[in-house]
């Protein structure tokens, strides 16, 4: 053959233009057998709470299972939070029974100290605070923790003593007890809210769906906050005792909690009060849907749809600290924080059926600053939004009240910028323009700044 000389080609070239191919089928065709699982550093974690998390990883058949099992163990070990850090050693099996291809997997752990504390800052819908909490973690060996928090924040100030048990070999399978005093200040009701109270949940996963069921009695002491409040926010005050059983069913397909690019989410809670002692007396239904769809040039849009609805039972009205509110950077942009909806001398009182919906299109920043990086914690947003509150005469028809939500609905438009604070809160400035803006309502014509973790 003619052609141009590039040398002899050896046998060592081939090996080498091959041997990456080779060597990850080694790797995937070898049978191997995992003879022993060690742990080191284990004090007071008992042996029963960390078999389950384990156990998969003896039935991996080669060496790239064992790798990727060992892998998956050792993130539920650290999502027992009873373990500072998680190490994994794979190794070759010695010893007079050990197999040709026998291995020892090893996990080299550090568990947390008796007593922990932490300070750090919080950020609510649109509300900061600043906490303090002692911590317990594995208090008798098997995941249990005890919880002291206090928390300060501009607007609301809580105590809150907790114990949470899960379930061992079913870490989403846990129980928590809370006891807790709450005060909080509503400026736009003229309302003090102070709350003491005792709540016990059990959250357990059904298929592909996630469940809460809980009860709650609360000591409830409402007063005025000014002296200009309104005879409807005196007329509420008082002390109030509510005993309510709660159920609330989760399925959450998002790939992010905070700024999703794809997937669903549907939460639905009913609350049922009196029943179970106590004077306050209604039945409470809300949901919250939402989709994501990814778009081409990395953008995403998103619509959610909000809805309740609070029906008195008895002859007593609704009380003020259990209806909806409606209005603010977190639902309905361009209004000021629940300030849409029946209202009395310029206090908003809340309301017993209300919807909220928005539309968004996510897009990453112009021209991508900072891509890879910082940049990509930003995106812009597009959005409209839409809803209603008020209150229903519940002896009308179904059609009545579909009619009287649809009146005088308050909407917005707008763009703004969005920060993802991690996978737990984002902030949001957004230039509004509300519009449907009916008598009482407040708004925000313009600049508006958010902060939250849960966002139309």
């Amino acid at each position: 053959m003619d052609g141009p000389d590039f040398g002899n080609v050896s046998d060592d070239t081939d090996l080498v233009e091959v041997e990456p191919q080779k060597r990850q089928e080694i790797l995937e065709n070898k049978d191997v057998v995992v003879q022993r699982v060690h742990f080191e550093g284990l004090g007071r974690t008992k042996d029963d709470l960390i078999m389950p998390e384990i156990c998969d990883v003896f039935k991996a058949k080669n060496l790239i299972e064992v790798m990727r099992k060992s892998h998956e163990a050792r993130e539920k070990l650290l999502r027992l939070g009873i373990f500072r850090q998680v190490e994994v050693l794979i190794d070759t099996c010695e010893g007079e029974d050990a197999l040709h291809n026998g291995l020892d997997v090893t996990f080299e752990v550090t568990e947390l100290r008796r007593l922990t504390g932490s300070y750090n800052t919080m950020v609510g819908n649109n509300e900061g605070s600043m906490v303090l909490g002692l911590k317990l973690p594995n208090l008798f060996g098997r995941a249990e923790k005890m919880t002291f928090q206090f928390s300060y924040g501009t607007k609301e100030t809580s105590y809150g003593l907790s114990f949470f048990k899960p379930q061992v070999g079913k870490f989403e399978r846990n129980f928590c007890l809370n006891l807790y005093k709450v005060t909080g200040q509503f400026p736009r009701s003229s309302l003090r809210e102070t709350d003491r109270g005792i709540s016990t949940e059990f959250n357990f996963p059904i298929w592909k769906t996630s469940h809460t069921l809980k009860w709650e009695g609360v000591w409830r002491e409402l007063g005025c906050l000014a002296r200009t409040a309104s005879f409807a926010i005196r007329e509420e005050s008082g002390h109030s005792l509510k005993s309510s059983l709660a159920h609330t069913m989760v399925i959450d397909s998002r790939n992010s909690t905070i700024l999703p690019k794809r997937g669903a989410l549907l939460k639905i809670n009913q609350e049922l009060a009196g029943y179970t002692g106590g004077d306050v007396s209604f039945l409470k239904e809300d949901f919250e849907l939402q989709l994501n769809k990814q778009l081409s040039w990395d953008s995403v849009l998103s619509t959610s749809l909000w809805g309740g609805m609070l029906v008195p039972l008895g002859d007593k009205p609704s009380s003020i600290a259990d209806r909806f509110y409606l209005g603010g950077p977190t639902s309905v942009r361009g209004f000021s924080m629940y300030s849409i909806g029946p209202q009395s001398e310029g206090d908003y009182l809340g309301g017993e059926a209300y919807w909220a919906g928005g539309i968004h299109l996510y897009t990453p920043l112009p021209f991508r600053p900072g891509r890879g990086g910082f940049g990509d914690l930003f995106r812009t947003h597009f959005f409209l939004n839409a809803g209603n509150l008020c209150n229903l005469n519940y002896g009308e028809g179904p059609r009545a009240h579909i009619r009287r939500l649809a009146e005088c609905i308050r909407w917005s438009y707008g763009a703004g910028i969005v920060l993802r604070l991690g996978n737990i809160a984002r902030l949001e400035l957004n230039y509004c323009i509300p519009m449907g803006v009916q008598s009482g309502d407040r708004i925000c014509d313009g600049v508006q700044f958010g902060a939250g973790i849960r966002f139309l």
